[in-house]
């Protein structure tokens, strides 16, 4: 049972299909996207590896893989999910991965780690890094600029 559990549990079952029910969307994983900021961005990696059924576009801004960590466990983390990267790379149209450059060191060092870990088993995925900007609304602004017109592509 991860940290973001409760969370997880209330994006799946309540927030996913009040979206579905109340929206026009195309409710499948072909046309999901998940994203966050920060700690929403590891909870956002840490909901979608769990839930590859319903997600294929991921992304966190200044937040991916877990806080303070500068690597993975490829075999045991998420479940074992990125030991196969045929299988990962294939179900997953897009993992991006952004930081800015002048964020506090623990936190770049965790996404930075994150990216570099995703090399070594041959995960697919976009690494951005925003010149000059910190934790900060100018990071995530580039952020979803270089993201959003990735997401949806055949």
């Amino acid at each position: 049972m991860s940290a973001f559990s409760a969370y997880e549990d209330v994006m799946i079952k309540e927030i996913i299909p009040r979206i579905d029910a109340t929206y026009r969307t195309i409710p499948d994983r072909d046309h999901r996207a998940m994203a966050g900021l920060s700690m929403g961005g590891m909870q956002t990696i840490q909901i979608t590896f769990g839930n590859l059924d319903k997600f294929a576009y991921i992304s966190g801004f200044s937040g991916a893989g877990r806080f303070g960590s500068t690597g993975l466990d490829i075999k045991n983390d998420y479940n074992g999910l990125l030991s196969d990267s045929t299988a990962f790379n294939k179900n997953v149209k897009l993992l991006w991965i952004g930081i800015g450059t002048d964020e506090a060191v623990n936190i770049y060092k965790s996404v930075y780690g994150f990216h570099m870990a995703l090399l070594k088993p041959g995960i697919k995925h976009v690494y951005y890094e925003s010149p000059g900007t910190a934790h900060e609304r100018l990071t995530w602004r580039r952020c979803l600029n270089e993201f959003a017109p990735l997401l949806f592509k055949k």
